[in-house]
């Protein structure tokens, strides 16, 4: 990084600091000690012991992942790009995921995305598939439509129906682990939007209101958490990304089983950084619409911690 971006970066990441010191501000009202939480922010950390405070105050792994179960972890892995510029999940994170499942007895965790750029360079440049193989986890093929089946939406008002691919449709759990970024169609992309990357068709999202068929999509099948890295997250030019002006580093994570209720604090968090709204990503608001989930986060059982 250049001297001159690396001084607009660190006073735009300082001046966001200030507002990340007062994380009930984002979040809505706490609930007092909650033995399980519905949604955890952790902040402050490095992505390793940001993940393993964050499954702790969600209950630990072992409430979402038995002993023998197979386990699919669907991360960010669409574009070749390196960590730092943030256009995919951080690698660390991914990792420490798969090794917590194989820990609580998964007999197998595999890994993988449908990517937009090759997937071959995806999988390598991003760090991720060194780093699950190196987590005794395996990577997945999912770059050609025999990976696929199609399964109808029945509640679906745009989508009806999506070739899914097989591994959500036959493992047994799966782990939804979305990167926080800008995105220029639906300025948004975090958990729900993150599972367009378990399709085969993404065209007829793009071309058919592209905010409903997430939130038609939602509602076929929820994972069973989603885990948002937010440690680098890309505040403008996504999905892809032109450079590190685009990142800011908040070392930040958020934890909930509701992917409405996880987006919505997690746009909270991003409009400290780039103005930004559930109204604006309205694929959010839809969702609560179709009872995916819930937007009113004064409801729920929240955990903030700071490392």
């Amino acid at each position: 990084m250049k001297r001159r971006n690396f001084l607009k970066t660190l006073a735009l990441g300082g001046a966001a600091g200030v507002v990340q010191l007062r994380p009930e501000s984002l979040l809505g009202k706490p609930a007092k000690a909650p033995a399980t939480a519905d949604l955890v922010a952790v902040m402050g950390g490095e992505p390793v012991p940001l993940y393993r405070k964050g499954i702790a105050a969600m209950g630990g792994i072992g409430r979402f992942v038995k002993k023998g179960q197979r386990v699919v972890v669907k991360p960010n892995i669409g574009w070749d790009r390196k960590p730092e510029l943030a256009a995919d999940t951080n690698p660390e994170l991914v990792a420490a995921i798969v090794k917590d499942c194989l820990a609580a007895g998964a007999s197998e965790v595999a890994v993988f995305d449908h990517t937009c750029d090759d997937w071959k360079q995806c999988y390598k440049t991003s760090g991720i598939e060194d780093a699950v193989k190196a987590a005794g986890g395996k990577m997945l093929f999912a770059h050609e439509e025999k990976y696929y089946r199609e399964v109808s939406i029945p509640q679906g008002k745009r989508l009806k129906k999506a070739k899914v691919h097989e591994a959500i449709l036959d493992y047994d759990v799966w782990l939804n682990v979305p990167v926080l970024k800008n995105h220029g169609g639906a300025k948004m992309t975090i958990a729900m939007k993150n599972n367009m990357g378990v399709v085969w068709d993404r065209r007829f999202w793009h071309s058919n209101d592209l905010q409903q068929c997430i939130a038609d999509f939602s509602t076929y099948k929820k994972p069973a958490l989603n885990i948002v890295d937010a440690y680098r997250i890309m505040t403008q030019n996504g999905p892809q990304g032109t450079s590190l002006n685009d990142v800011q580093t908040p070392k930040a994570l958020f934890l909930a089983i509701d992917p409405v209720a996880v987006d919505t604090a997690s746009v909270n968090f991003f409009n400290q950084y780039k103005t930004m709204s559930i109204n604006d990503a309205s694929h959010i608001k839809l969702g609560e619409e179709m009872k995916v989930g819930t937007t009113k986060l004064d409801t729920l059982k929240i955990e903030r911690i700071r490392l």
